[in-house]
């Protein structure tokens, strides 16, 4: 590698290096740069000093391409969970990346041609599973890999894995003050930077965003709710907002207005996702971006300390987990595709990670799977992409990587005790959290989706999509009629299929133009 700092250059950056401050001070960089020079000199001293060893020395979230002249080489690194999204391809002899794939779909050194693969791997886990995109070429940088391009070839290399190893030597709550005091850690840095001075903070009323907005310096909290009973949580968040003396402020969603939002959010997206939270989560985007530009929000805890039901059920030993979304059957999939590919199976971005960790307990495989694939494919493309198209910059504490450090050493004992999923952090949450909140039973951002997609007020433009000229490209329109027919008549569990589908053909339409 050349000591000339001209011959390596950063081509492209997203993201937050959180621990700056730290590395400035081991790197020899003064702490008064803008933000902007600050992690590009970051990045490129990081890269002289360390070389690729760098990503390990990164706190935050991150996705960046690094030009090394010396060596004739790009590099195209993604943080260890995914919490920034990167893409590349080789189109007319170049490395093409960035961290938006319209940007290399719509490059006229690209062809694009749709991957009917991932329209069968997608259907039936609602989200773009794997390294494989929508478009053919064009690849997903995975969590926890980079790429390194040498003018000739592609090469990949995965630099981290979510390893869990469970110490026993410690108590609930010892555990518990060690993730008191990490978070401490975390969130000290995120105050002490002087060029983010005002945040806000996305609550929903849960334990997870509950702590963040308590040991956070944001001053507001915000959700979004609905009118429709059953769904609306904005008066549970309220309280919580009020216990802990923080501004409070909602976005009232109405079916009109979610409707009207999901053809830009599926643009945006880049690729089509069935989670149909996304689109609340850009109307809240939405509205906080009026105040502030940067927002907290409380992913990671689920996935690092066992926070869904899925992660509690017991797995048939012979049984793959495939993570815990998926909403077609492997059967159900080729029944209603037109020409599936037969030899295609559910299971096969799974099997690689669950492969590796048949020496570990129940949970830490389902966790790891969950970390590796489900996290970074559904939950971070929705909220990176969505955030970023409304102009606000999403900050995740609670997917620090120091973290996760913590939870990949709690036993799984800790994680699922008296009745109660991810008691162990639940625990260090109480020590600024009353019990009510602490221990209150998961709360998310639900959307009256099911209640919307049956009303003849809402549905027409729906069953336009589902029965049009793309649809009859690659569906079997007696089993659409049959799904839509049965939904219709009150079989609200098919509702996910519905809107996973539609959400394709929205974004198919948008993309190809035929």
């Amino acid at each position: 590698m050349s000591n000339n700092e001209e011959n390596v250059k950063i081509s492209y950056f997203s993201g937050y290096i959180r621990n700056w401050k730290s590395l400035c001070h081991q790197l020899g960089l003064p702490l008064d740069m803008t933000r902007e020079d600050r992690e590009r000199a970051l990045l490129i001293a990081a890269y002289k000093k360390w070389k690729l060893d760098m990503m390990n020395k990164l706190c935050g979230m991150f996705a960046f391409a690094l030009r090394d002249e010396g060596e004739n080489k790009t590099y195209c690194i993604r943080d260890q969970v995914g919490q920034k999204q990167m893409f590349y391809t080789v189109a007319d002899g170049e490395f093409l990346c960035s961290g938006d794939i319209n940007e290399l779909a719509s490059d006229s050194r690209y062809c694009k041609r749709l991957n009917r693969r991932m329209l069968q791997q997608y259907l039936f886990y609602g989200f773009p599973i794997g390294s494989e995109t929508f478009y053919e070429g064009i690849s997903k940088l995975m969590p926890g890999h980079y790429a390194e391009w040498d003018g000739s070839s592609v090469k990949v290399v995965r630099y981290w894995a979510p390893v869990f190893e469970p110490d026993n030597s410690k108590t609930a709550e010892e555990w518990a003050e060690e993730i008191q005091n990490i978070i401490n850690e975390i969130l000290t840095e995120e105050k002490e930077d002087s060029q983010v001075p005002y945040k806000e903070s996305f609550l929903s009323g849960g334990v997870d965003s509950s702590y963040l907005l308590a040991a956070s310096d944001a001053a507001c909290a915000n959700t979004v709710g609905y009118v429709e009973a059953g769904f609306d949580e904005s008066e549970l968040a309220r309280r919580t907002a009020e216990i802990l003396g923080k501004g409070f402020s909602v976005k009232m969603i109405s079916p009109e207005e979610y409707f009207e939002r999901i053809p830009e959010v599926m643009d945006k997206m880049g690729q089509p996702l069935g989670d149909a939270s996304a689109v609340a989560f850009s109307l809240g985007c939405a509205s906080v971006s009026k105040k502030t530009r940067v927002v907290y929000s409380g992913e990671g805890i689920d996935e690092f300390f066992g926070g869904y039901n899925a992660h509690k059920r017991q797995l048939d030993p012979s049984w793959t987990y495939l993570t815990c979304s998926h909403i077609m059957s492997e059967e159900y999939v080729r029944a209603i595709m037109l020409e599936p590919d037969l030899s295609l199976r559910a299971a096969e971005p799974v099997e690689p990670y669950w492969k590796e960790v048949q020496d570990r307990d129940e949970l830490a495989k389902k966790l790891t799977v969950d970390i590796s694939l489900w996290l970074e494919g559904d939950i971070y493309l929705n909220t990176d992409r969505t955030s970023t198209a409304c102009g606000v910059e999403l900050h995740t504490p609670f997917s620090d990587i120091r973290l996760f450090n913590v939870a990949r050493r709690i036993p799984a004992g800790y994680k699922f005790m008296n009745d109660q999923n991810k008691y162990v952090f639940r625990l260090a949450a109480s020590s600024i959290l009353p019990d009510e909140v602490a221990f209150r039973k998961k709360v998310g951002f639900p959307v009256p989706i099911r209640k919307w997609l049956a009303d003849e007020k809402y549905n027409k433009p729906v069953a336009e999509k589902l029965f049009g000229k793309a649809s009859q490209k690659f569906f079997d329109q007696d089993e659409m009629k049959a799904l839509w027919k049965g939904f219709l008549e009150g079989d609200e569990t098919v509702w996910g299929r519905i809107y996973a589908i539609y959400a394709f053909l929205l974004w198919y339409e948008m993309k190809f133009d035929d």
